[in-house]
């Protein structure tokens, strides 16, 4: 999990795919990164496929349920959270942040 999270600025944990949502909240996730122009830049993690990523990501970030979304290594939330974010305008901030350390850099 930590290498995936060092290797990646912009991670979701989540059920399924980005094209393929296994529930409604991964489904949201994936919508809501869509809206933000980031669709491409996020690494999808499908914690169906890994029974140690699924438990492993919980006692990581110490949130008990999927998706989680992780910006430069720092948990950020679940749908409920990345909504909220969203919608306040402070996820899309957190993202053009990233950005713009990268280009810097």
């Amino acid at each position: 999990i930590d290498t995936l999270l060092k290797e990646n600025d912009i991670v979701l944990f989540m059920k399924g795919s980005k094209s393929f949502p296994q529930c409604g909240f991964s489904d949201t996730a994936t919508k809501i990164l869509e809206q933000l122009n980031v669709a491409n830049d996020y690494k999808a993690v499908d914690v169906l496929q890994d029974e140690n990523i699924r438990q492993g990501i919980k006692e990581y970030s110490q949130w008990p349920t999927i998706p989680q979304l992780f910006i430069r290594r720092e948990f950020i939330g679940g749908s409920d959270i990345m909504l909220e974010t969203f919608q306040s305008g402070e996820l899309a901030s957190l993202l053009k942040e990233g950005k713009a350390k990268d280009e810097a850099a």
